[in-house]
């Protein structure tokens, strides 16, 4: 398996760059909580907050549903909770990729729950193509053919994901 590029860094860099100040034009005003979903949301949600041009606070889920498939179980588990209260913030959820919309849906459910002021969605990529429960995206970096992806946080049973770029893994 060799990825071949399918995002440049260069390319990625540019639109979190766009994606944060769109961002901080189009949420509530005040501080912004941003939870990211790990581990392949870590690397985008690193450079992003660091595009948002307001104070944010940040706060990380741990979540499985691929294990070291390429497709996904349909079974969300926790495997880290948030540390921070949501209650009554502005949360925006930062994901890595929204493939089914199956871990999404759950999470959203899960934050809404706990009494946020507001909820937001951004992802970095997303595969319309293999929706299998609609989701709100209100920020999307990229939408992607329905290709297994690595790179740029993203991985294959714990590989690519040191990638500056997004790469597609042929099998």
């Amino acid at each position: 398996m060799q990825p071949r590029s399918l995002i440049s860094a260069q390319d990625i860099a540019a639109r979190v760059a766009v994606l944060g100040r769109e961002i901080a034009a189009r949420l509530p005003d005040g501080a912004l909580t941003v939870v990211g979903v790990l581990r392949g949301a870590f690397v985008f949600m690193a450079d992003l907050v660091r595009a948002i041009p307001r104070d944010v606070r940040c706060d990380f889920l741990g979540v499985r549903s691929y294990g070291a498939a390429t497709e996904t179980s349909g079974v969300v588990q926790i495997t880290s909770d948030l540390s921070l209260p949501v209650a009554g913030q502005h949360v925006l959820l930062v994901e890595d990729i929204v493939d089914t919309g199956l871990t999404l849906r759950y999470l959203l459910d899960l934050l809404q729950a706990q009494g946020p002021a507001s909820l937001h969605v951004c992802t970095l990529l997303s595969k319309p193509s293999r929706r299998r429960v609609e989701v709100p995206l209100d920020f999307v970096g990229f939408e992607i053919p329905d290709r297994f992806v690595v790179g740029y946080g993203l991985d294959v049973d714990q590989k690519y994901r040191s990638l500056p770029y997004v790469a597609v893994v042929d099998e």
